[in-house]
């Protein structure tokens, strides 16, 4: 058998591109290394912000709100809460990145968002401490995504559909020929499909390296606690960014859902490889920074530390996601790179993925992170 699609890496972005592919009736095979919805790559940890005062860059903002649209299609089908309305308060300089990038954007596209002066900002937060010369932003719409769920709901649509997902079994390599693309397995096994999708999150290295990508892994530790006072659980506390000069990157947050604040610094970790990341976190170098500005920032979030973990970001050289066709085969897909922020936008992706793979081009405008960017470079 010969399937209409192959999908190489079943996360957060691979899983959304098989449901996208088997709930248009095509035949879709997944083949992932790990089981369902694993904490081994990028797509793991609970909580992932989701905004559309876009300060990487305004592009953005038309993929995210069509990513908002798809989230609530997925909850709706598969009967779970997916995406939960917190808020995002961004916090920093007024010309730092953060501020100055989700003001843009919310201007361009004329979206939601409250500049909040410190007297608001006390009213409504009293327990934060803002610096002399800090502001505030607060976007109403913005909130959080659970990855673990979403992960699951995309493999259980793709499942349903008629998609064969096959786990724990590695992609050896794959050919692609004048027809199709052939996919041999680490086991031997050999699988043919008319077009291959490569979504392999931080094991995309060498691929897009082959293509003049430059590209890094980087280990970033994401730690819980939990708060001395119910002030920063949801429905309280919105989901937060601090730009805050000296800082060693800025710090992101989540309220507490039940499993305590979670609390991480934005890509300010080691450069690794995906095979031999280090799992075993320590205390002292890792977790102790992220305490003391959560000490100056929010007084009392950090009271006990519970547990941290490792994750992967897989970083281009301008921050930028690569989706594009491969230069020298039309029928494999490549969808990676996807540099910390990618999440939120799986469920779009899922469906450019599924276009690209479908229909030979996507409804959606994608130029902007296409190869064609590093031909110069």
């Amino acid at each position: 058998m010969t399937f209409d699609v192959a999908v190489a890496g079943l996360g957060g972005i691979g899983s959304a591109i098989a449901a996208h592919c088997a709930t248009r009736g095509r035949s879709v095979v997944g083949i992932e290394r790990f089981g369902p919805a694993h904490d081994r790559g990028s797509s793991h940890g609970k909580t992932r912000m989701i905004r559309k005062a876009y300060f990487e860059d305004p592009a953005y903002v038309p993929l995210i709100l069509r990513a908002f649209e798809l989230w609530r299609d997925l909850e709706q089908r598969s009967g779970e809460e997916l995406l939960r309305i917190t808020g995002v308060l961004s916090v920093g300089l007024e010309e730092s990145e953060i501020v100055s990038g989700t003001k843009r954007a919310a201007a361009q596209h004329g979206l939601a968002l409250e500049q909040l002066s410190r007297e608001q900002v006390a009213e409504r937060y009293p327990m934060l401490r803002l610096e002399a010369d800090e502001v505030a932003l607060f976007e109403p719409d913005a909130g959080v995504l659970d990855p673990e769920r979403a992960v699951t709901a995309h493999l259980n649509a793709a499942r349903n559909a008629g998609g064969q997902l096959r786990f724990g079994e590695t992609m050896r390599s794959w050919e692609a020929r004048n027809d199709d693309v052939k996919i041999e397995l680490a086991t031997g096994e050999t699988i043919n499909a008319r077009t291959l999708v490569l979504s392999l999150g931080p094991w995309f290295e060498k691929t897009l390296e082959s293509l003049g990508v430059p590209i890094q892994v980087q280990r970033n530790v994401q730690a819980w606690f939990t708060p001395e006072a119910n002030v920063y659980e949801a429905g309280r506390f919105p989901a937060f960014l601090l730009d805050r000069a000296g800082l060693v990157a800025p710090l992101y947050g989540f309220p507490d859902f039940g499993d305590g604040v979670k609390v991480a610094f934005h890509g300010a970790g080691e450069i690794t490889d995906a095979s031999d990341l280090k799992r075993e976190i320590d205390f002292g170098s890792e977790v102790a920074p992220i305490v003391e500005v959560m000490n100056n920032w929010m007084p009392g979030g950090a009271a006990e530390y519970r547990n941290a973990t490792p994750c992967m970001y897989t970083l281009t050289s301008d921050g930028h996601f690569v989706v594009d066709r491969h230069p020298h085969h039309s029928n494999v897909i490549l969808c990676g790179g996807f540099c910390g922020h990618g999440f939120k936008f799986a469920s779009v992706i899922g469906e450019i993925g599924a276009d690209l793979a479908l229909d030979g081009g996507s409804r959606h405008d994608i130029g902007f992170l296409s190869l064609s960017r590093f031909a110069s470079k």
